[in-house]
C-alpha cells in the first residue's frame, strides 16, 4: 500500500490556494466556480476575447494550480478563442480529493454548465500531460470540434511502467486514464504535440497513443530535443497550433 500511496502522490501533486487568493495575469479574466456535488467547488478562470471563434477548455498538468496554469492557458486566446482553465479537486481553490472518477465527472459537469451559459459554436478541448487523459475521455463523451494533446500518454499503466516494473503494480494500481481506448474510434481532428527528450511522459508513449488512433483526422508534431515543459519555446509550436485552430 505504501507504493500505491507514493504513486498517487506523484501523479496528483496539487498546491492549494486560499479562497481569497488574488490571481494576477496580463489578460483580463473572470473567475468562476462550478458545483458538481454538495460542498465541492471547481474553480476556473475564463479569459475572454471580442468576437470569439469558439472556446478552448484547458485541462492542465499534475502539479501546481491556476496561479501558474492560468498564465499558460491564457496565451491561447491570441487565436481569438475564449479560454477556460480548471483546477481539479484539491488544486488551488477547488475542494475535494482528486481521483480518476472525480476528474472525469467534474469535467463533464463543467462542460455541460459551460454549454448552457455560453453555447459556443466551436469547442476545442486542450489537455496537457495529466490533463490529456481527462481531455481525451471528455472528447469521447461530447465529440468536440477539435482535440489538442500536449505531451500525452498511451494510458497511465504504460506511463508508470516506464519507471516501475509492472509486477510491482499488479493488483494495486487502479488508475487507468486509458486515452487510447477513448480515442481509438474518434472522428474529430486531433493534434498531438510531443518532444523526443521528454523524461516525464516519454515520447514513445505519445507516439504509441498516436499510432493506436484509427482516425484519418489526426496529426502528430514532433519536437526534436523537446522536453516536457519547453515545447512552447519552439517557434513551430505556435505555428502548428495556429494552423490547426484556423
Amino acid at each position: 500500500m505504501s507504493l500505491l500511496f507514493l504513486l498517487e502522490k506523484l501523479i496528483f501533486r496539487p498546491v492549494k490556494l486560499n479562497t481569497d487568493h488574488p490571481f494576477q495575469f496580463p489578460l483580463e479574466y473572470e473567475e468562476i466556480n462550478f458545483y458538481p456535488q454538495p460542498q465541492i467547488t471547481i474553480n476556473a478562470l475564463h479569459f475572454k476575447v471580442k468576437n470569439p471563434k469558439g472556446i478552448i477548455l484547458y485541462f492542465h498538468g499534475n502539479k501546481d494550480n491556476l496561479a501558474r496554469w492560468g498564465t499558460i492557458a491564457s496565451e491561447f486566446s491570441k487565436y481569438q478563442y475564449d479560454v477556460i482553465a480548471f483546477d481539479y479537486r484539491g488544486y488551488g481553490k477547488s475542494t475535494g480529493k482528486p481521483t480518476e472518477e472525480n476528474l472525469f465527472n467534474d469535467a463533464l459537469f463543467c462542460y455541460h454548465q459551460i454549454m448552457e451559459r455560453i453555447t459556443p459554436e466551436n469547442v476545442i478541448l486542450f489537455g496537457r500531460s495529466l490533463g490529456t487523459g481527462i481531455a481525451s475521455w471528455l472528447a469521447a463523451q461530447v465529440n468536440p470540434s477539435k482535440l489538442i494533446l500536449e505531451t500525452p500518454y498511451y494510458d497511465m499503466h504504460d506511463l508508470v511502467n516506464k519507471f516501475i516494473p509492472s509486477y510491482f503494480l499488479k493488483n494495486i494500481f487502479y488508475l487507468k486514464f486509458s486515452s487510447y481506448s477513448y480515442l481509438k474510434h474518434s472522428r474529430f481532428p486531433i493534434l498531438i504535440l510531443h518532444g523526443t527528450k521528454d523524461t516525464v511522459v516519454p515520447y514513445k508513449s505519445g507516439q504509441k497513443l498516436f499510432e493506436s488512433i484509427q482516425n484519418p483526422n489526426k496529426q502528430m508534431v514532433t519536437f526534436y530535443g523537446g522536453k516536457h515543459n519547453n515545447l512552447s519555446s519552439y517557434s513551430n509550436y505556435w505555428l502548428e497550433l495556429k494552423k490547426f485552430l484556423e
